[in-house]
């Protein structure tokens, strides 16, 4: 089957593309010059002269189960620490049914921001919850998003000087001996595989150097990445100079994670130095602008990050993300955000669209996706400048950002269309929102 997206009102491609893209199965064959026709004809043939046209957009740091506590009463205002220990008690009371639910909620929520492929980092494992990231992948796939399943771990409780409680972490036997079953079970390292698995220790301050050492040793046998949070914000700085006797960058490099394999979420608090030795590494970042506003955790050095060779990239992060699962709404942020730092002319539209595309498809080792040229995936993200927002606009790519699009008419992902008319196809989802909603409700009435 061979389709030809046709005319776009504005396309973010590698080359010329201004007569649209010609998709051929699950692949981009074509990028079609302006008064340009495919080589050879097509069976299909959508006019896109109204649509703005990306590449599908890459989530690189989700936590889908905090859909379910979403504007959380007693966690608002509180910075991450005191926040985690406000939550943590909650999604103690995880289900199956719960995190079935939340994962599909937020990959819709997703996939109607026009994000075909999303990474998240699931490491809350209470009893009963032991097969999550199954449950994950089976839910991704109904959906037909492709996912980075980060299996995620803590293995220090309160009890331990940590911040979780004891019912939600694990053993270290039992978190390397699931990390190689799901990957065995799920990881797909083909050019435009659905489901890949990275393992992913919460965090220095959730998991022993052990712990981080062994899942570094897991991985690199395996030929899996490794995500973790770090130099989120200054209290996880002085709880690894109290505990480790070093800064979190120096910690990590202890356990041989500095390497290209590795992307961060965050990167907030580094050091100049810092910096220049991630970019060395080939080691990547997820910007979470959202999530860094909301606590007030600080502003990542994406610019200095990105000029010294570490690939950014963008997250939507979790229920601390504005309580949202919206990638394009992240990128405006980012913007803002970003020239908060670097200035008005120091980070531009195509800059910020490109750290959640081309960016964040090289933080997750993806050179498949995240760009609109011959020979890649065809994921495909198509806007509509339809309203009163957009009344106006000059550039169509600055339009996006600038003015706020929040909501893709099209989507495309291997080549299937996965949103039609602003709606996820072959689904339910007033019947999604209403089982969700009752999960939340139950979820915190239980804690």
């Amino acid at each position: 089957m061979r389709t030809w997206i046709r005319d776009p009102l504005a396309i973010l491609a590698d080359e010329a593309a201004a007569g649209g893209v010609v998709v051929e199965g699950a692949r981009i064959a074509e990028c079609l010059p302006a008064g340009a026709a495919p080589d050879t004809p097509c069976d299909r043939v959508f006019d896109a002269s109204e649509h703005v046209v990306l590449p599908g957009l890459v989530n690189t740091h989700h936590h889908f189960y905090q859909t379910l506590t979403r504007a959380h009463g007693p966690a608002l205002g509180k910075e991450l620490f005191e926040w985690l220990k406000t939550l943590y008690p909650v999604w103690a009371g995880l289900t199956p049914d719960h995190l079935d639910v939340a994962t599909r909620l937020a990959l819709a929520e997703l996939l109607l921001s026009g994000c075909t492929t999303a990474a998240d980092h699931h490491y809350v494992f209470p009893p009963g919850l032991e097969q999550a990231i199954d449950v994950q992948a089976a839910a991704a796939r109904d959906l037909g998003v492709r996912v980075t399943l980060t299996r995620g771990s803590m293995n220090l409780s309160v009890e331990d000087g940590g911040l979780p409680p004891a019912s939600v972490v694990q053993d270290g036997d039992t978190i390397l001996a699931d990390s190689e079953r799901v990957i065995d079970a799920f990881h797909d390292a083909k050019e435009g595989a659905y489901v890949r698995i990275a393992l992913a220790p919460c965090s220095p301050f959730s998991v022993t150097q052990e712990i981080m050492r062994d899942t570094a040793a897991l991985a690199a046998k395996k030929g899996v990445a490794l995500h973790t949070h770090l130099a989120e914000t200054e209290d996880e700085n002085a709880f690894c100079e109290r505990r480790f006797g070093r800064r979190p960058l120096d910690y990590l490099e202890d356990a041989g994670w500095l390497n290209d394999r590795v992307w961060l979420a965050h990167g907030i608090h580094f050091t100049p130095e810092e910096i220049e030795r991630l970019g060395r590494a080939g080691t990547g970042v997820a910007h979470c602008p959202g999530s860094n506003m909301v606590l007030a955790s600080g502003l990542c050095p994406a610019v200095e990050l990105s000029e010294a060779g570490a690939p950014v990239g963008i997250g939507v992060d979790g229920s601390a993300s504005e309580d949202a699962s919206n990638l394009m709404q992240e990128i405006r942020q980012a913007l803002q955000v970003q020239r908060l730092r670097y200035g008005a002319a120091g980070v531009g539209h195509l800059e910020v669209l490109r750290w959640a595309t081309a960016g964040s498809a090289a933080c997750l080792g993806r050179s498949d996706i995240g760009r609109i040229a011959p020979g890649k995936q065809a994921d495909l993200a198509l806007f509509k400048l339809d309203e009163p927002r957009f009344s106006g606009a000059g550039d169509p790519l600055a339009a996006l950002v600038l003015c706020g699009a929040h909501r893709a008419d099209r989507v495309m992902v291997g080549g299937v269309w996965r949103v039609e008319d602003g709606e996820v196809a072959a689904l339910d989802l007033e019947a999604l929102m209403a089982r969700h909603r009752e999960a939340a409700r139950s979820l915190v009435l239980a804690a």
